[in-house]
């Protein structure tokens, strides 16, 4: 039967957009080349021109240089063509990236969007009305335990009607108490070492010169 109709034939991959880039590269880089060389030989051209007398020797060198200008313009042309197709290439495979990179983002966000779903179903701590509920317990408990720190720190058998300034009144008097007691513990004062000031005894060195003195 192939023999009769033929094999169906293999249809060749389509060209990607890094293929035809590197491709549009590569002819770019040509076209570079040539650019080069054409402008070695016009340098060449000039120089010759610059050499060479008026007259026909002059004007053939002109005219082999006026095609090999046509040449660079030529390729430069192309050279711009190229470099205009790589540009919206590149901006093509920004574009594809970009949207890839939104499916990937949109997919991820979908199986978050799940999780967080199943999250609340099966958390009952997730619930707001659960949450609100724990944290009025909390104040209400908080505020038990504040009065009992109040209720334990209570003084027991002190009156309430104490004035400040006959507390005071009383430090000072026992102040003064305190001070007469350490008074008497010392003894009356007759019975004290007097505070004698007297001059300190004579040394050795001041002893010499005198009984030198009574000698002479």
């Amino acid at each position: 039967m192939r023999r009769i109709f033929g094999a169906k034939k293999e249809e060749a991959p389509k060209p990607t957009l890094d293929e035809t880039t590197d491709r549009l590269n590569s002819r770019g880089d040509t076209a570079d080349a040539k650019i080069r060389a054409l402008d070695e030989q016009l340098a060449k051209y000039k120089e010759q021109i610059k050499k060479t007398r008026p007259g026909p020797a002059q004007d053939a060198i002109k005219r082999r240089a006026l095609q090999v200008l046509k040449q660079r313009k030529l390729y430069e042309s192309q050279r711009e063509q190229l470099y205009q197709q790589q540009f919206n290439l590149e901006q093509t495979r920004f574009t594809v990236d970009s949207i890839k990179d939104t499916v990937t983002s949109v997919q991820a966000l979908k199986q978050a969007s799940k999780e967080m779903k199943t999250a609340f179903k099966k958390n009952k701590e997730l619930d707001i009305g659960y949450i609100e509920n724990m944290q009025d317990e909390m104040i209400d408990m908080m505020d038990m335990a504040g009065e009992i720190n109040e209720a334990m720190g209570r003084s027991y058998m002190v009156p309430e009607d104490v004035d400040e300034s006959d507390l005071m009144a009383e430090l000072d008097a026992l102040e003064a108490d305190l001070a007469v007691e350490d008074a008497g513990k010392e003894g009356p004062s007759y019975l004290q070492e007097p505070d004698l000031d007297l001059p300190a005894a004579p040394t050795k060195e001041a002893e010499q010169p005198a009984a030198e003195a009574l000698k002479t």
